[in-house]
């Protein structure tokens, strides 16, 4: 049955991740649409467009002068038009095992911690993931994206939030809700979605202690779900309840594996795009618990 729902004080905030991205209206409205396709089609939940409350963290702009435009962008949203819901672990358990690239990093992530060196780390940033790399080489880029999410969370005060964070946005969100807690800055109390989460590199983990101090749960977080396709590069290492401790309200990572079934106009496959996890049965159904909650 296709269902409705008041959406009451809910607040949807998302955050991109990694790479240059079409014009910031025009990727807000493809989240968007790829979250009610997910919805409809997961759970059976209409959510007519603009009735979602949602604000779109936009940070592209602060690393390259111009967004892509349609001839540049090989990987726009495009609706599926399947029927039923999207392809879960549900239906084929081994995919949420860790792949053998997952097992070796884990033990070569290991070792560097153990060693406080992260060569393998330092060519997976540099030339795969440069914009993290830039994050922590540009102290002005570094602020002004983390200013973006902190002045959006200042204005939802009063709303039942929910951050939906994408790839590097899951640093991003990370650094402004932990900084938060060490400045005093009142924040309102949300719970997070991290896809295709980053923050089990090396590097990172590093990094993130030495600013922090020990890794563990945000304070102003209700619940963290963490969302990984484990063929995606980006989620290698310890699952994230491994590594970010519990706050001190007791709220634990849920790391949950799912399958990200986003294809390129050409058919080809990436296992860390936005919109495919934005799909996925998984966050459809978190997504579906915090409105439920929020009305």
């Amino acid at each position: 049955m296709v269902r409705e729902r008041t959406l009451g004080r809910a607040h949807i905030i998302g955050i991109h991740g990694l790479a240059n991205k079409p014009p910031r209206d025009e990727k807000a409205g493809w989240w968007q649409a790829a979250i009610r396709e997910g919805l409809d089609r997961n759970r059976g939940m209409h959510v007519p467009e603009g009735r979602l409350r949602f604000t779109f963290v936009y940070w592209a702009d602060l690393r390259y002068p111009q967004p892509l435009t349609d001839d540049s962008n090989r990987e726009p949203y495009r609706p599926d038009y399947g029927l039923g819901p999207f392809p879960s672990p549900a239906g084929d358990p081994e995919s949420a095992a860790p792949t053998l690239t997952d097992r070796i990093y884990r033990s070569l992530s290991h070792m560097q911690e153990a060693a406080g060196l992260t060569p393998v780390d330092d060519l997976i940033l540099e030339y795969r993931l440069d914009d993290l790399w830039g994050y922590y080489t540009d102290a002005g880029f570094r602020a002004a994206a983390r200013e973006r999410l902190r002045a959006v969370l200042a204005e939802a005060a009063g709303d039942d939030v929910l951050i939906a964070a994408h790839s590097m946005g899951g640093l991003i969100a990370y650094d402004v809700l932990r900084a938060a807690e060490a400045d005093g800055t009142p924040l309102p109390r949300c719970a997070l979605v991290t896809l295709g989460s980053p923050l089990a590199l090396a590097e990172l983990k590093l990094k993130l202690a030495d600013e922090h101090g020990a890794l563990r749960v945000p304070a102003a977080l209700t619940a963290w779900t963490n969302l990984m396709d484990r063929q995606d590069i980006a989620t290698v290492g310890d699952d994230l309840a491994e590594i970010y401790a519990p706050n001190a309200d007791g709220v634990r990572v849920r790391d949950v594996p799912v399958i990200n079934a986003y294809r390129r106009p050409d058919g080809t496959e990436n296992r860390h795009k936005s919109y495919g996890y934005l799909r996925t049965p998984e966050f459809s159904t978190v997504l579906e618990e915090f409105l439920g909650a929020a009305g």
